[in-house]
């Protein structure tokens, strides 16, 4: 996951990764490592962070998380990563 420090999406998608049972999430601090947010950018055609991979399916921003959520998808999707 492509975070900041001071992101509340990213809190908040953190949450609820946790709250479905994921142990470690792997953040790539793009306000501590400018090239990475290149990266990130490159790599998602988006901007704005969190920017969510579940192994190397890449789920978007935290309202698309939340979306797969509420479609009952995130769960399948976390148990084949």
């Amino acid at each position: 996951m492509y975070t900041t420090a001071v992101c509340p999406y990213c809190v908040r998608a953190k949450q609820l990764l946790t709250a479905r049972g994921v142990i470690d999430i792997e953040e790539i601090r793009v306000d501590l490592q400018p090239e990475q947010r290149e990266e990130m950018m490159r790599t998602t055609q988006r901007r704005t962070v969190p920017q969510i991979f579940i192994g190397e399916t890449h789920v978007g921003g935290c309202d698309d998380l939340y979306a797969l959520d509420a479609a009952g998808k995130l769960v399948p999707l976390l148990a084949g990563a």
